[in-house]
């Protein structure tokens, strides 16, 4: 659910501000089957909740078999094709069609952009009436070594309870969900005066243009649901944003390189983490040359220190010099909520920012001599993730660049991506950014801490660009407390409000566009991270809410 320019997803930031009060918290199913004896959860129509019920008895390992092969396509963008053209979009289009046709749904197919619809069974004079349905079938990359088996293949066995697989949560479940829950109205023949169509993107995590030109001659819903964040009902959404820039590659004489092997200086030769953008890195690894067995016990150590990190240490040596090569392992989490992963790059960072600079003796408790790495791409990568970011994740070191909203919660900010490249190392940072601030400040205040950091270790770095999403807040949208009631009568939580996310999805280029799941709130969200999943309980709890939801939205009154 993100891009590298205007990317998406949400999971919750301002999670103080989902619910009223204490009985915010989760009500297992087993507790929450009779909330419609409870006076104070709102009442459904009779139809809303008998369909729903329906849904999920008749079809609950259909569904299941439809997100498997769903799943089984690898609809990661890929640079120089089209979905038309990609051999794993061509797979997925077509079992996409299949599927609507044998739940008997319309299928219309617009290259970017598919439309799966129920058509209603009733119509008022004037303009035919629709309830948008909003999610995408594209993903992100994974990288199968961290899963128990291959990201493509759904898996139910590997933790009981777990539907794993790339897609499962952000955002094939929800395709599957919407489909079943239409299929389920139809199969009751439940009389609506307004179609259901489920607008299915295929490029929401790479670049949203075809979809914006897709608006320009297709007529959306007055009335839209995202399915593609989280519950209650998502009100309120942080710009995603990015700043990017090289540290150069730096030219050692050869004078100088004579005489730092005469000394065998330790020296940082190498920096890199991340897999992509939009997505807390969960590894990371870096390498050091003229590692003394000193250094390599002093780094050892604190490595042992870090909460939530696992290193590993390879130390090859010929005759008396030693090159270190370390892992670094954290855990991946999606980039707007970076408070739910351990970034490997910045934990790497931070385990690099002091040095032994010389081979001393093993004995430890002497006096130990801390001065910086000898100037190089790695090493200046390593002082400015430190000095600007450190191990935080609100800008609190970038300058002036910090700020708050009272709903929609701080910016944060992650590193994601730290490549090598020919120029030099690549560093991109990752920020949601709430209303408060303009772009124009935003750039202004980021220029200022970078240019101070380039003054200070006299160094230029190159290729400087940060990018600004704008914020959205959604207001006066006709559906919010009918899907605020819905959630509150599956759930048992009394009183739900809405909230406001880190994420960026496609609810901004709709009318009366709110999120209403797939994720509940307070509960980690794992779309992008590595071993992605949705639990089969939740999966079901879904099917009951988008179908009572699409009922109480679209039946004749």
């Amino acid at each position: 659910m993100s891009q590298s320019y205007i990317p998406r997803i949400s999971v919750r930031l301002a999670l103080s501000l989902a619910l009223l009060t204490a009985s915010s918290a989760i009500i297992p199913q087993s507790l929450a089957t009779d909330v419609a004896a409870n006076t104070n959860i709102p009442q459904l129509s009779s139809n809303a909740v008998k369909v729903a019920d329906y849904a999920v008895a008749k079809y609950d390992a259909a569904m299941v078999q439809s997100l498997a092969e769903l799943v089984s396509f690898n609809t990661q963008a890929v640079e120089g094709q089209t979905p038309d053209t990609n051999p794993a979009f061509v797979g997925f289009k077509s079992s996409l069609q299949q599927l609507s046709q044998t739940l008997g749904l319309d299928y219309v197919d617009h290259g970017y952009v598919i439309l799966i619809g129920l058509d209603a069974t009733s119509s008022s004079t004037g303009e035919p009436k629709k309830l948008g349905v909003v999610t995408h079938g594209d993903v992100q990359p994974a990288n199968p070594a961290l899963w128990a088996q291959s990201p493509y293949l759904l898996d139910s066995q590997s933790e009981p309870g777990k539907l794993i697989g790339r897609g499962t949560e952000d955002d094939k479940g929800a395709i599957v969900t919407a489909m079943y829950a239409m299929k389920a109205i139809k199969d009751k023949q439940i009389k609506r005066d307004r179609r259901i169509e489920l607008l299915v993107y295929l490029a929401e995590e790479s670049d949203w243009e075809p979809l914006q030109t897709f608006l320009t001659h297709y007529t959306p819903a007055d009335m839209n649901i995202t399915i593609d964040a989280e519950y209650p009902v998502v009100t309120a959404e942080k710009g995603w944003s990015k700043i990017a820039f090289t540290v150069p590659n730096i030219t050692i004489s050869n004078r100088d390189a004579k005489a730092e092997a005469a000394t065998q200086t330790p020296t940082l030769t190498a920096f890199s983490g991340g897999y992509f953008a939009s997505q807390v890195p969960q590894q990371a690894e870096a390498q050091i040359e003229a590692v003394s067995p000193a250094l390599l016990a002093k780094l050892q150590t604190k490595a042992a220190a870090q909460q939530g990190m696992k290193y590993r240490f390879e130390n090859h040596c010929v005759d008396s010099l030693c090159k270190l090569h370390i892992f670094a392992d954290g855990k991946a989490a999606h980039s707007s909520t970076p408070e739910d992963g351990v970034n490997a790059v910045t934990h790497l960072a931070a385990l690099l920012s002091n040095n032994l600079s010389h081979d001393l003796s093993n004995d430890l408790s002497n006096e130990q001599i801390h001065a910086p790495w000898p100037q190089t791409a790695a090493s200046l990568t390593v002082a400015v993730i430190n000095e600007l970011v450190g191990l935080g994740i609100y800008a609190e070191q970038f300058g002036d660049l910090a700020y708050k909203d009272d709903f929609m919660g701080p910016l944060t900010l992650a590193p994601t991506v730290v490549s090598e490249t020919q120029k030099g190392t690549e560093v991109i940072i990752n920020l949601r950014r709430p209303v408060g601030k303009t772009p124009e400040l935003l750039t202004k205040q980021a220029r200022e801490a970078l240019t101070l950091w380039q003054d200070k270790h006299q160094v230029q770095l190159v290729d400087i660009e940060s990018y600004w999403g704008e914020p959205m807040v959604m207001e006066g949208a006709p559906q919010q407390q009918t899907l605020l009631d819905v959630f509150a009568h599956f759930t048992g939580i009394v009183d739900p409000k809405p909230v406001a996310i880190g994420g960026s999805t496609n609810s901004k280029l709709f009318p009366n566009a709110l999120s209403f799941g797939p994720a509940m709130p307070g509960v980690e969200y794992t779309g992008h991270t590595e071993k992605e999943f949705i639990t089969h309980k939740q999966f079901m709890q879904n099917l009951k809410m988008y179908t009572a939801a699409f009922i109480e939205l679209s039946a004749v009154k």
